[in-house]
């Protein structure tokens, strides 16, 4: 006669607990991914991966089109107080109060200057969702970007007012915001995915 396993009955039980963890996981992750999606306005699961994996989530998502912004300011090696008011300003008006989690993040950014491959994923996944808008809307809305990004770069021009409009840095770093919002679908798609 076969002998009882005598933990038979623990292991079961922790194999269970085990596996219902991870079903609990998994199932708050695409909770946490369809509302990123939601306050993204996105539904390409491809690009809600490129969100997360920036780190954006629900409450932070909304700062993706600052991250340009973050770019230009940090283009000359530091961010000055009219640069950081002006990143302010555009923040509030994308409804990023004071104390949240997104103007935290912000904080954050205009603190220690985010490595370079953040700023490059984010323009692409930027370019990525400028696609799938209307030609006429996806103008408008990079017409707008490039705007707001000149607006930072011309914060900071000297005593008075009176010094150069942007520097050559700034300048560098305008030119290749446009340029990279300016790409091919299947080039910004590469950019996203790092290809």
């Amino acid at each position: 006669m076969a002998e009882k396993d005598p933990f038979g009955n623990l292991r079961h039980s922790k194999e269970e607990e085990y596996f219902h963890k991870k079903e609990r996981e998994l199932i708050e992750k695409v909770r946490q991914r369809a509302r990123l999606g939601e306050a993204a306005g996105v539904e390409d699961t491809t690009v809600l991966g490129h969100l997360e994996a920036l780190g954006f989530d629900r409450d932070t998502v909304g700062l993706l089109h600052l991250v340009p912004l973050v770019q230009v300011a940090w283009s000359d090696g530091e961010v000055s107080a009219a640069e950081r008011k002006e990143i302010h300003d555009a923040a509030a008006a994308r409804g990023v109060a004071a104390g949240s989690p997104a103007r935290t993040k912000l904080d954050g950014w205009l603190s220690k200057r985010p490595e370079t491959a953040f700023f490059e994923r984010s323009l692409a996944v930027i370019r990525a969702m400028l696609e799938t808008l209307p030609e006429e809307k996806r103008a408008a809305m990079k017409g707008d970007l490039v705007a707001h990004c000149h607006a930072v770069a011309s914060a900071s021009r000297g005593i008075l007012g009176l010094g150069p409009e942007v520097s050559a840095a700034e300048k560098e770093a305008l030119d290749h915001i446009a340029g990279a919002l300016s790409r091919t679908h299947e080039k910004a798609a590469q950019d996203v995915s790092g290809g």
